[in-house]
């Protein structure tokens, strides 16, 4: 019996079930195909394409380890598996379950409509914990610990399988210049797994939040979870076996990694989100925030924050960082999301799609609820509205990484570096070689701050919120809630919105 283990987001042959059950059926053939249209998307780019082909041509070397190179396909997945399937007759195939985007989602339909078409068994598999056709938020947390506990699924020992040819892999994307990317590959995640729990971790609780220190400090390995060369189950039980042996430590290694732990379900959490309602994507989370921004957004405005052009140091500072590396530490992500939405005025599906082509570790099930908390669209969690002048004060209080990124600000006194336009010498700088702010940041937070707490008037509005956070909210102890006193209560004892006032873009 051939078995195909079709590869997606699961760039391993560690802790792989897709693979390990293949295996044990007989022979195997590893596939991994690019797809011309799903490059194509507005929510893809050429950096997250370079990470990609890395990890390919990392996986297909562990897998000639084993005894068996990994085929590699240009072309939509059904003419591929029809191709092989007149080739090899295979009638069986493996795969791990994706939450991805709305066209993942439909590609998956359609792939299951050809095996059924054809005869040919499709066994998905749980690589996380995302529950598929869950009924309701009622003791999923539960579940999905239970699944993080589990013993890893062992890899195989050798395969078998026929000898297949792999395609010219031709680049299927606009070139992204991105000369700080992390490069991708399993290799580099274990190195990068190896240095937080021994060495960089150690001030993770303290120092993630700032763009100075977060670089370090932060695991940085959420495009390797993001693209499956590492397990979340693997970075779970790596952190869960250094806090036994830091336990009882007076350090700060205990506190920061309980914070990696937590991040690591958040990370689940959101992503059972999207699993939950797909439409999340491109439909407000609440009703009554549609039409609230323009759809056509001030395509100026949209330019100066895409550009870090906006006049407001520290936000474009940080989009200048974004466009260069690939990341952001999570404080900075939610603040630039948060900037756009409130004080710009801008819809979230329009600057979510250019944060998601600026991740390199976009993941849409964290990212599209997370665009959304941070734009106030789901009636739910508090209306967050960051003060840029504030963040960068206390985020970069001497100023190094502004000046790092904005050199149009070396003449600006250290007083002024976050309000240029308040410096007596203004004019040598602001209009000439650096934009004046494009809002007033204070006169557009209260405007936005207006216009988004007045939706959430009235006995409909409440109605649909309570029904929002029975189906997304997480179960804890409702004295801990912390919604404000005019957002909608939960109806049922145990669940949360507050578990939700979460920063955006789950970093690690």
């Amino acid at each position: 019996m051939t078995t195909v283990v079709w590869f997606k987001r699961d760039l391993r042959v560690t802790d792989h079930a897709a693979l390990a059950r293949a295996a044990a059926l007989g022979d195997v053939v590893p596939l991994y195909i690019y797809e011309p249209d799903y490059w194509a998307l507005p929510d893809v780019s050429g950096r997250q394409f370079d990470f990609v082909a890395e990890s390919v041509a990392a996986l297909d070397t562990a897998l000639q380890g084993l005894g068996l190179g990994l085929s590699v396909r240009v072309g939509r997945v059904v003419d591929v598996l029809a191709e092989l399937r007149r080739d090899i007759g295979f009638d069986r195939m493996t795969s791990h379950e994706e939450t991805g985007n709305g066209w993942t989602y439909a590609r998956d339909l359609e792939v299951g409509d050809w095996c059924r078409a054809n005869g040919v068994i499709w066994e998905e598999l749980a690589q996380s914990g995302v529950v598929r056709r869950l009924n309701g938020r009622d003791g999923w947390a539960v579940q999905r610990n239970a699944f993080m506990r589990q013993a890893q699924i062992e890899m195989p020992g050798a395969l078998s399988g026929p000898i297949m040819t792999s395609d010219p892999v031709p680049r299927l994307v606009a070139d992204d210049p991105c000369t700080a990317r992390q490069f991708g590959g399993r290799p580099m995640a274990l190195s990068l797994l190896g240095s937080f729990l021994t060495e960089r971790g150690k001030t993770y609780r303290r120092d993630m939040s700032s763009p100075l220190t977060g670089e370090r400090a932060c695991s940085r390995l959420s495009p390797y979870l993001a693209f499956g060369c590492l397990s979340g189950r693997e970075a779970a039980q790596a952190a869960a076996a250094r806090q036994r042996e830091v336990k009882g430590t007076r350090e700060d290694w205990g506190g920061s990694l309980k914070s990696f732990q937590a991040r690591l379900a958040w990370r689940d959490h959101f992503m059972q989100k999207l699993e939950d309602q797909p439409s999340l994507e491109h439909q407000c989370l609440h009703s009554a925030y549609e039409g609230l921004r323009p759809l056509d957004p001030d395509a100026a405005r949209l330019a100066a924050w895409e550009k870090g052009e906006t006049g407001l140091p520290f936000v474009d500072s940080c989009m200048r960082y974004l466009n260069a590396t690939g990341w952001l530490n999570f404080r900075m992500r939610s603040m630039v999301m948060a900037v756009a939405s409130y004080h710009l005025w801008l819809d979230w599906r329009v600057t979510g799609l250019h944060l998601a082509r600026q991740f390199t570790d976009f993941e849409p099930g964290i990212h599209w609820p997370q665009v959304q908390m941070q734009s106030g669209t789901t009636g739910m969690n508090t209306v967050r509205i960051y003060n840029p002048v504030k963040q960068g004060r206390d985020q970069d209080p001497d100023g190094v990484f502004t000046r790092a990124w904005l050199p149009e600000l070396a003449a600006v006194p250290d007083e002024y570096l976050q309000e240029p336009w308040r410096w007596a010498g203004a004019g040598q700088v602001l209009g000439r070689v650096y934009p004046a702010p494009i809002v007033d940041v204070t006169a557009a937070a209260r405007a936005a701050r207006d216009k988004v707490w007045a939706v959430r008037k009235g006995g409909a509005f409440r109605a649909e919120a309570s029904r929002v956070i029975e189906k997304h909210a997480s179960r804890k102890d409702p004295q801990r809630h912390f919604l404000n006193d005019r957002a909608p209560r939960p109806r049922k004892a145990g669940v949360s919105a507050a578990r939700d006032t979460r920063q955006m873009g789950f970093d690690f």
